[in-house]
């Protein structure tokens, strides 16, 4: 298994020459220059990725990283915590949101526990159970430095499994009640957000529930002085086991050249945590939806990308991947397109309106 230390000063950024080719081959297509859209930029992106620039992503998976978070304890979820675990253990047999959806999508899960805080008889779970879910950070940190890297290194050791298992498009998951709150406070601890901005409803808050949660939260940060500079440091302090585990799989995906799918908050937020950590990741990412959390904007702009779907959806679990990756899927077979060489035909009458 790869040590954080070493993911972090394996990864190298975009195969620049691919890219470069990619969009000469692009611009050849017959079509007019541009015509497709975010559909061409994802198929070059994708060329900097693997370095060819015709590819297939036929197999995908999405890896679900499920925790529970301490937190809760203060009244800042509005769903019962067991939640975490039966919706964890409904994703093996198919049956919630992120099961549907994947099977109509063609693409597997692949479940993980981090920090479920039962014992449960699944063999379809990944059991790396770091402990039985974060502590309260509201009374102190979330978990030690140690045990947020050794979260950040499964995520990095799942990548690494689903690479050798041949999956070529990775997309990103989660479950864990109280989750938005960590995330919420890892972005408010690394960027100074305010709880205002930065702080929503989650899976469903009274007004009044809600500004407790903004308090929790605030007092949180002040309490256990997370380092802004220092990404496992918060994560540590005020985040969660499933968010490190996300940032792993980010980080993974970069240090062996696959794809990664960002799907809603905590996901975009661990993108965030991995980018921070390494900058160079961002050259595997692609988006999908536009969560109805606040701060997913704010990250997002952090992370200067856009999703490209906007569906009103909040759900999380990884359904946002599994919209995207046809698309994703399309954008490649965009490449397959003859060209004008092809079809031997003067394209000297074409003006680039991308200008």
């Amino acid at each position: 298994m790869k040590t954080l230390e070493e993911v972090l000063k394996g990864i190298r950024g975009a195969d620049e020459t691919a890219i470069e080719e990619a969009q000469k081959y692009m611009d050849c297509l017959i079509k007019p220059l541009g015509s497709l859209g975010k559909l061409e930029a994802m198929a070059v992106k994708m060329a900097g990725i693997t370095g060819k620039i015709k590819n297939s992503v036929e197999k995908k998976c999405s890896i679900v990283m499920v925790a529970d978070n301490g937190v809760c304890a203060e009244g800042v979820a509005g769903t019962p915590q067991d939640i975490t675990l039966i919706q964890g253990m409904n994703m093996t047999k198919g049956i919630c949101g992120m099961g549907v959806l994947s099977a109509h999508a063609g693409a597997d899960i692949k479940v993980v526990d981090v920090g479920i805080m039962s014992d449960y008889n699944n063999d379809k779970v990944y059991n790396r159970k770091i402990k039985y879910g974060t502590d309260n950070f509201a009374k102190g940190p979330a978990m030690t430095r140690e045990e947020a890297i050794r979260a950040i290194e499964i995520g990095i050791e799942m990548v690494e499994i689903a690479v050798s298992e041949g999956y070529q498009l990775i997309g990103t998951g989660e479950m864990g009640i109280g989750n938005t709150s960590s995330t919420s406070a890892v972005f408010m601890a690394m960027t100074g957000e305010s709880a205002e901005r930065a702080v929503g409803k989650g899976g469903g808050l009274t007004d009044e529930a809600l500004i407790h949660k903004k308090q929790i939260i605030t007092e949180a940060i002040k309490q256990n002085k997370p380092d802004p500079k220092d990404p496992v440091d918060v994560v540590s302090k005020v985040g969660g086991l499933d968010i490190a585990g996300l940032a792993g799989c980010f980080l993974g995906a970069a240090y062996f050249r696959v794809p990664i799918v960002i799907d809603g908050v905590i996901s975009a937020l661990s993108a965030y945590v991995a980018a921070q950590m390494n900058p160079l990741v961002k050259d595997f990412i692609f988006s999908s939806h536009k969560s109805k959390e606040p701060v997913y904007d704010l990250i997002f702009k952090e992370l200067e990308m856009e999703p490209f779907l906007d569906m009103d959806m909040r759900l999380g679990e990884g359904t946002g991947c599994v919209l995207a990756f046809p698309i994703i899927s399309a954008a490649c077979a965009v490449m397959n397109m003859a060209t004008f060489d092809d079809i031997k035909y003067d394209q000297s009458y074409r003006i680039d309106i991308r200008k």
